[in-house]
């Protein structure tokens, strides 16, 4: 696959930054996966205030054992899953030092890069974490997602075809692609790849709210709000559809501004 540089298309210049403000809502963190659901790693549990990691006890485990490359990567996605972004990713890199053969320090690490807006460095990572005689779906999702952040969406899409051969109609692949169809402004195959998506996991919060944004994005406001709004709660429910007035108001104006 090509790895040549391109520049961001004027549609992802602005809409990535604003998909956070739909897909997260009122959530406390703003890494990647949570724009797109790609990097896996991250559980919906694990958003949940319950499910929170036993920081305490982790942090200790791996004073106790830094060079453990299972206890490194168990307290760098603990640091991830809690938004401590630039902890997770020096414990992360320092874990590789030591063991730059493991795929899965590599593929920890590398989410943790592009979690902190590293892009590039990330993709060059997890290629580094699976093979192409043994390809991860997840890895190659997760690098087609830093490529769209980067802007070079066709290639992206490339990576979430060869993902697609290997778990077919995969929701959260589907999901990521949709949203690189978007980033293209090339919606009416966004949302029909998003369609797909929500169909096979209509639960997933993160399909349903890409589809929500396609959809108004093309004028389908009734359809977006009725999609937004899903199996939420009243008050949550209301939260996402004002999220998505927001969103397409402020892309409306852009469009106006240029």
């Amino acid at each position: 696959m090509s790895k040549r540089s391109s520049r961001a298309s004027p549609p992802a210049r602005f809409l990535l930054p604003a998909l956070l403000v739909l897909v997260l809502g009122g959530c406390q963190t703003t890494s990647l996966e949570d724009v797109t659901g790609a990097l896996g790693g991250k559980s919906e549990a694990a958003s949940k205030p319950d499910a929170k990691p036993d920081m305490d006890g982790l942090r200790e485990r791996y004073r106790a054992k830094p060079s453990d490359p299972n206890v490194a990567l168990e307290y760098g996605k603990a640091l991830r899953d809690t938004g401590q972004r630039a902890q997770a990713v020096a414990v992360l890199e320092q874990a590789v030092l030591g063991h730059p053969s493991n795929k899965a320090l590599l593929a920890g690490y590398g989410r943790a890069l592009a979690d902190s807006g590293n892009f590039q460095q990330a993709f060059d990572v997890l290629s580094r974490a699976h093979t192409p005689e043994d390809p991860d779906w997840h890895i190659l999702s997760a690098q087609g997602a830093a490529l769209d952040q980067l802007g070079r969406n066709e290639e992206a899409q490339q990576y979430y075809a060869t993902a697609l051969k290997i778990v077919p109609d995969e929701p959260s692949v589907l999901s990521n692609l949709g949203l690189s169809y978007m980033l293209q402004n090339n919606l009416p195959r966004a949302e029909e790849t998003l369609r797909r998506a929500h169909e096979r996991n209509p639960a997933a919060p993160r399909v349903r709210a890409n589809l929500a944004l396609v959809l108004g994005l093309e004028g389908k406001q009734a359809e977006a709000e009725t999609v937004a709004k899903g199996d939420l709660s009243p008050a949550e429910a209301a939260a996402k559809v004002t999220a998505l007035r927001q969103l397409l108001a402020k892309k409306q104006q852009q469009r106006a501004d240029k």
